[in-house]
């Protein structure tokens, strides 16, 4: 199905891919911000045992895939494997119809 207006639809995704760039920016701020205090806290309360590696850790994993996708690099569910999948489901949805 084509836009009826390709310019307005251009507009609309740009606007999607600043607000994907925004939140990642967000999360990326609160990661930066919420990490120092727990790395503090696990110092003060038990020096001895340092848990805020798996805070960092597994956080840090998670900005690293929001930022893969918010800039167009996750390479395995980019933007080509998502029309390929809407295609595919639509075609499935399409057989269904006409054998009902």
């Amino acid at each position: 199905m084509e836009p009826n207006n390709p310019e307005a639809e251009r507009y609309y995704q740009a606007q999607k891919k600043v607000k994907e760039i925004r939140e990642f920016y967000q999360h990326l701020t609160v990661f930066l911000l919420c990490n120092p205090i727990v790395i503090a806290v696990n110092l003060m309360t038990s020096p001895g045992y340092l848990y805020f590696w798996y805070s960092l850790l597994g956080w840090g994993v998670a900005i690293i895939l929001h930022g893969l996708k918010a800039f167009d690099r996750f390479f395995f569910f980019s933007k080509e494997w998502e029309k390929r999948k809407i295609d595919e489901l639509l075609q499935k949805e399409n057989n269904k119809q006409k054998w009902e």
